[in-house]
């Protein structure tokens, strides 16, 4: 058998391992028209802000040293410009040499990756303007750094990368401004959560022009749609990539909705004996069902393993994915899985949003505050997605959602995990816990929630509230919701009987808790349809900003 990869990151490189582990006597080859193999795209920020202090970390194996151990050759260098598929015949250009040799395949896998989206601006061919992709691009960008020592950075995009670029040269000292079309950072997350983003890039320095485009580099400038000038002595494109289908779509492979190739779950593409893996590939979501294209390293070894396995007659199948991200912006990190606000309503979901606010461990402890946004299915109380902010324990947190959701979990499924409990680790009501309790009550109806967005619209909307700070009058006096009066906790009881019971009631406190609390109490004396504002004042006001 004649195993034939186009594309020796890390897709490619899985597929051949896994190939060669179940059958020794198949010829497996690699082609890749890169200087390197099976690198870390996701590590180059860090080699860029000296917490990698050596590039040879970030690409640990070469072609020979995957001859030696699994007995496969990889060619660098050396391009597929033709494919005649009827004849199972590839065409391959030696990049260095420039010679054409062909080849003859029995199986051939894509694994061609996705390249970095170039805007259509004047300037993006300059020296001092660099993407982050590969091992070249960091090795020039180290270069251009340590002998222009530049002062003023632009990046276009607030993506994955773009933040961690940010972070990353603000370490080094370099004046930094983030460029972004649209008016959040972080396009995956809903807006009150990437307002922690922002809130953390700002603090640390980081300049950020939302709403707004570049539409012109010059030697020294970036110049934005609104006309503005940024000094720029070096410049970085950060606005996402796209799968390499051209050479697939020649001979024929079907592109997807997302315009990624279309697999199955055995990464088989519609024509015989040729597979598609990795950043090339689309994948599905475990939720829907349907198409969803999220390209990670993770993502790409897990399909290649399923294509080598396949090819060399295994059974593994790709599951899905929920389309799980995370990324440290300064002392923040920022995780999220499946589906944002939006996304779940386009998909014709009647949703439940939670945010919930408590400390990763006992706040006795230190323990650092949590924020979570959840979002269910109100019909069946299946979680749909999950986004989370704070300084610690955010990346245990998504996981455990990530595995809960993953294996069709329903808000109130999470109170009943059996966690990790010990005061420098966790609360004794763990965050996930909570999360899920809160949000299967919202759903039942017996706590009902109000995210701020809600709130806000319903006020617009002429609906006339009782809104109900159930805070110190203190906090009250320093903060709060613009419509409220102030009613503490401790005098509620007796208060509320200045109360109207039928009109709709909106409690509220600096986090949920006691505005909970506060909704029980009114619910036990009548009063018929009272709110819990989520996430309390502290996510309202994060809103309004």
């Amino acid at each position: 058998m004649k195993i034939r990869i186009i594309g020796s990151v890390a897709a490619g490189t899985s597929v051949a391992a896994k190939a060669r582990r179940n059958n020794e006597e198949a010829d497996i080859r690699i082609y890749d028209r890169d200087y390197d193999i099976s690198y870390s795209v996701c590590g180059i920020p860090y080699f860029v802000g000296d917490e990698v202090e050596d590039l040879k970390t970030l690409n640990p194996r070469d072609p020979a040293w995957f001859k030696k151990r699994y007995n496969v050759s990889i060619q660098t260098r050396h391009e597929v410009i033709d494919i005649d598929h009827a004849t199972k015949t590839l065409t391959i250009k030696n990049l260095d040499t420039k010679e054409t040799v062909t080849d003859t395949y029995d199986v051939l896998v894509f694994a061609t990756g996705a390249s970095p989206l170039t805007p259509d601006i004047e300037g993006t061919e300059l020296e001092h303007v660099f993407q982050v992709r590969t091992i070249q691009h960091a090795g020039a960008i180290e270069q251009f750094i340590e002998s222009r020592k530049p002062k003023t950075a632009t990046i276009i995009g607030a993506g994955y990368i773009g933040l961690e670029m940010a972070e990353q040269l603000t370490h080094l000292g370099i004046e930094v401004t983030i460029l972004q079309r649209s008016n959040q950072v972080m396009k995956h997350l809903d807006k009150d959560i990437a307002n922690h983003v922002a809130d953390t890039l700002e603090a640390h320095g980081v300049k950020l022009r939302l709403g707004q485009e570049a539409v012109r580099i010059t030697n020294t400038d970036v110049i934005t749609s609104s006309g503005d000038t940024l000094a720029s002595d070096i410049v970085f494109l950060a606005v996402g990539v796209q799968p390499n289908t051209a050479l697939a779509d020649k001979i024929g492979v079907k592109i997807g909705e997302t315009g990624a190739i279309a697999v199955n779950e055995k990464m088989q593409t519609n024509l015989p004996d040729v597979y598609a893996v990795g950043d090339v590939a689309e994948s599905f979501s475990v939720i829907t069902g349907k198409p969803l294209y999220r390209p990670l390293g993770s993502t790409a070894n897990k399909m290649g393993r399923i294509a080598g396995d396949v090819i060399t007659g295994g059974t593994s199948a790709h599951r899905g994915i929920l389309g799980t991200g995370i990324v440290r912006v300064f002392e923040l990190a920022v995780g999220q899985t499946g589906m944002n606000e939006q996304e779940a309503l386009a998909h014709g979901y009647d949703i439940e949003t939670l945010h919930n606010i408590k400390p990763a461990r006992a706040a006795y402890l230190g323990g650092k505050e949590i924020t979570i946004k959840a979002i269910a299915d109100r019909e069946t109380g299946r979680l749909l997605g999950i986004q989370a902010v704070g300084e610690e324990g955010v990346d245990k947190r998504i996981d455990v959602f990530v595995t809960a959701m993953t294996f069709g979990a329903k808000a109130e499924d999470l109170f009943h995990l059996d966690l990790a409990y010990a005061p420098p680790f966790s609360t004794t009501k763990d965050p996930v816990m909570y999360t899920g309790m809160a949000l299967d009550n919202a759903i039942k109806k017996h706590n009902k929630l109000l995210t701020p967005k809600e709130l806000q619209h319903r006020l617009e909307q002429g609906e006339d509230f009782q809104i109900i700070d159930t805070r110190a009058k203190a906090q009250y006096d320093t903060s709060h919701v613009s419509e409220a009066v102030s009613i503490p906790l401790a005098v509620l009881r007796e208060k509320a009987k200045e109360l109207d019971p039928k009109k709709p009631t909106l409690c509220y406190c600096n986090s949920g808790v006691t505005g909970n609390a506060a909704q029980n109490i009114l619910r036990n004396m009548g009063f018929e349809e009272v709110y819990n504002l989520s996430g309390g004042n502290k996510n309202y006001q994060k809103y309004r900003k």
